[in-house]
């Protein structure tokens, strides 16, 4: 009787194991995101963190294991927010982790959504709920396509990794902080002999489209003008601070040279004049001059307002199809001057784009002054590095940008926004 008592309870038992087990197989455990890094920043908090590297590896850590042919690029999106562009992705899956890495450097600055759909399945086939999750990557905004990029955080280095500058070209430059707690550091420039020189930088300049971007502050006490930066001056580029007089600023501008259709160039100044009373063709300016912003209501300050002494975001872009440039200060539009308007005899109604026209051995472009001191392409005794008394840039400048485009006004508005301090 205990015999038949014992192999019934052992049945009972093994019916048992299979009734759990088969409960088991017929209800599979969810697909569920466990955790969400970026090293050791949560991408799954509560508030999207605004500290992601621009190079990052995502690690998805799931509760169960994960299908590996539904990790795909399908199911796992990364969106650039300010323009809607998808991230090009190499994804991998292996047991319970997925792992998203972008194929190049995200934008600085920039504001990313990372979605995970249903379509990425458990090995047992459960759907995930889906997810979105957000995040901004580190620094000041920079839109994508950069040709050259300096941030001066401790070096003289192109971000890039092709304008750097040589050991022996960065003279009497400090670094120090910078305008906020993201933009890192800025170069100081002493006024007198402070200069970084990129060699080839004649290459930065030849393209048809041209976007200049930087963040300055200069010391309006230094003396009459100052040449923030320069390549062989209007030969190649420069921009320029001027001041009329008494410590005041009287004007900026971006002095270029363009090629023109019959093969030649010309130089042109996109100037903005520090009266600042928004002349234009239409009310006494020459007649190239489409839009000058009127700052005589903010108490007649003109360029003194916008730079002395303080940092001050400016852009610079010029547009071969439409032949237009245009200043931007601090996310404003300041000057706008369209060479169509020029009229048929000028030269610049040709323009297709900038062009080096400088002396061949010197190439440079520079920080802190008009030009190089090696075989100057301007030999005039106000163009003299040696000369400590000329126009030496002093102040503060950070994260030169250089682009072989044309930044609008929306991913201007952006960077001033991320970056202003």
């Amino acid at each position: 009787m205990k015999r038949k008592i014992l192999i019934l309870s052992v049945l009972m038992m093994i019916a048992a194991v299979v009734l759990i087990d088969s409960c088991k197989k017929s209800n599979p455990a969810p697909l569920n995101l466990g955790t969400l890094m970026v090293g050791t920043i949560d991408l799954n908090a509560a508030a999207a963190p605004t500290n992601v590297p621009v190079n990052p590896t995502i690690t998805a850590t799931f509760t169960t294991e994960v299908d590996a042919t539904t990790a795909t690029a399908s199911n796992i999106t990364l969106t650039e927010d300010y323009d809607a562009v998808s991230i090009p992705l190499t994804i991998t899956a292996l047991g319970k982790i997925v792992t998203i890495v972008p194929t190049a450097n995200l934008a600085n600055g920039a504001l990313y959504k990372l979605a995970i759909t249903s379509g990425l399945k458990a090995s047992d086939g459960q759907p995930l709920t889906a997810i979105d999750r957000s995040f901004t990557t580190l620094g000041s905004f920079l839109p994508a396509g950069v040709v050259a990029y300096w941030n001066f955080d401790g070096n003289a280095n192109d971000q890039t990794g092709t304008y750097n500058a040589l050991t022996a070209g960065v003279t009497a430059i400090t670094y120090v902080t910078g305008r906020n707690a993201t933009s890192g550091q800025a170069a100081s420039f002493n006024g007198t002999t402070s200069l970084i020189e990129i060699p080839n930088g004649d290459v930065l300049e030849l393209s048809s489209d041209f976007s200049l971007s930087f963040w300055v502050k200069e010391d309006s006490t230094a003396k009459r003008d100052q040449f923030v930066m320069g390549l062989a001056g209007w030969n190649g580029f420069q921009f320029e601070i001027n001041n009329n007089g008494n410590n005041k600023l009287g004007e900026c501008k971006l002095a270029v040279q363009y090629s023109l259709s019959g093969g030649t160039s010309a130089s042109q100044d996109l100037w903005f004049n520090g009266a600042a009373t928004g002349t234009t063709k239409d009310n006494g300016g020459w007649q190239g001059w489409t839009f000058s912003k009127d700052l005589t209501s903010n108490n007649g300050t003109g360029v003194n307002g916008l730079l002395a002494k303080q940092w001050a975001h400016v852009v610079c872009t010029y547009d071969h199809a439409t032949k237009i440039g245009t200043m931007y200060i601090n996310g404003q539009k300041m000057k706008e001057q369209d060479f169509n308007l020029y009229g048929t005899g000028h030269a610049l109604y040709n323009a297709t784009g900038l062009k080096f026209h400088g002396n061949a051995a010197n190439n440079s472009f520079v920080f802190g002054f008009i030009q190089d001191k090696v075989s100057p392409t301007i030999t005039d005794s106000w163009a003299d590095y040696t000369v400590t008394t000329n126009g030496h840039f002093q102040g503060l400048l950070d994260d030169v940008a250089i682009y072989h485009s044309v930044l609008t006004p929306a991913l201007i508005t952006l960077m001033y926004n991320s970056g202003k301090p």
